[in-house]
């Protein structure tokens, strides 16, 4: 599905040519919309991994604090849309994170990475990794069907004018 060594992409080069049509505006909302559909896929194969690796006697869950971000400080230096994939609550354990909806799940990390005393039970590393076709697949066919929807509202538009 995609070369990651040459970078080319199946079906990019169609849907890129259908972006020229756009103006800018409706470019970047496609954009956005089509990295959040394929971030989710890559959320959904982490939260299945943490729901794996979970400890169902605590109340705390992984699983649930599993989350799709836009990193917007990356977009106002670089302007470039970028979307994270992340724990919620999970950056430190000085705070408690109880309002969460899984809870205070400050050790993913440590089931993540491992630590001196246990040994790593990845999930999130692997989601990324198996989901990299899927993602990009899913980027694609929604990209397309975007761009085809604002293409169709434009055409619209000049049509009531």
């Amino acid at each position: 599905m995609a070369d990651t060594m040459g970078g080319e992409i199946q079906g990019l080069g169609e849907v890129l040519g259908k972006l020229k049509a756009l103006e800018n505006t409706p470019r970047q909302k496609t954009t956005r919309f089509a990295l959040r559909k394929a971030a989710n896929v890559v959320r959904d194969a982490a939260k299945a991994g943490a729901s794996r690796i979970d400890d169902p006697a605590t109340a705390n869950s992984i699983a649930e604090n599993v989350v799709v971000r836009a990193d917007t400080r990356h977009l106002r230096t670089t302007g470039e849309l970028k979307f994270s994939v992340g724990v919620r609550g999970g950056s430190t354990s000085k705070r408690k994170n109880s309002s969460n909806p899984g809870g205070d799940t400050y050790y993913w990390r440590f089931l993540e990475f491992g630590t001196e005393h246990m040994a790593a039970q990845p999930f999130m590393r692997p989601a990324m990794e198996e989901s990299i076709a899927p993602a990009t697949a899913e980027f694609v066919k929604q990209f397309d069907k975007a761009i085809v929807r604002a293409i169709r509202r434009a055409n619209k538009a000049k049509a009531t004018r």
